[in-house]
């Protein structure tokens, strides 16, 4: 299986111009082809950012809502009781809880990818917050994920929102789609990531803010772009 992978990966390299930067629809057709694994793979964007990683306030993390979804099921925490609770449920929320949801995660059980809490719930996440917080699940007011319109958050999610941050090193990774979607839908979704990037621009950044932008499957290689 080895000796296969890399013949395969040396295979699309050799097609590839790996120092051109191309347009993203080049990009997506060029990925799309290369994505040849037994199974569906992940569409992924890295976007170098020209932020000040020794300032805080240049980190870079929000949402944004994906027009073609991510071909992902996220499942759903949401800490709510009595009728936010009920809201949650028929909203689609895989986990709603409170006093209880907080135990099943003080025992190690987080089988969940995204969190939502009610404003009168936090004080009880609080409890779990060591635990959620290096998870990168820990709800956030500026995120939505704070709020008590659960509803609406839980299906705003399922609807394919998704969260994007910047790393230690500057870099913002995210899933925007699966191999098995258009080239099109694709590349829509990278433009509304992108431009939710830009909007998310901190005050304090000088020079250039998007130095590289990288497209990739789960199992290829990646292929630099620039916006069309």
């Amino acid at each position: 299986m080895a000796t296969y992978f890399g013949k395969r990966l040396k295979n699309i390299r050799s097609d590839l111009d790996l120092a051109k930067e191309y347009d993203l629809r080049e990009a997506v057709g060029i990925v799309k082809k290369a994505a040849n694994a037994k199974f569906d793979e992940t569409i992924e964007v890295s976007v170098m950012l020209g932020i000040d990683l020794t300032k805080q306030d240049q980190a870079v993390r929000n949402v944004v809502t994906l027009p073609h979804g991510t071909g992902k099921t996220y499942k759903i925490a949401v800490f709510a009781k009595d009728q936010k609770a009920e809201e949650a449920k028929k909203a689609g929320a895989d986990f709603v809880g409170a006093d209880d949801l907080v135990e099943t995660v003080q025992n190690g059980v987080v089988s969940f990818d995204r969190c939502i809490a009610t404003p009168d719930m936090m004080a009880l996440v609080g409890k779990v917050g060591k635990i959620l917080g290096p998870k990168g699940l820990m709800p956030n007011p500026k995120l939505g994920t704070v709020t008590a319109d659960v509803a609406s958050a839980v299906k705003n999610i399922k609807g394919g929102q998704i969260e994007y941050r910047s790393e230690k090193n500057g870099i913002v990774h995210a899933g925007v789609g699966k191999a098995s979607f258009k080239d099109a839908a694709i590349a829509e979704n990278v433009k509304a990531l992108l431009d939710a990037i830009i909007r998310s621009k901190p005050q304090g950044v000088k020079g250039s803010y998007l130095k590289k932008m990288t497209l990739s499957s789960t199992m290829g290689v990646g292929v630099t772009f620039v916006l069309d």
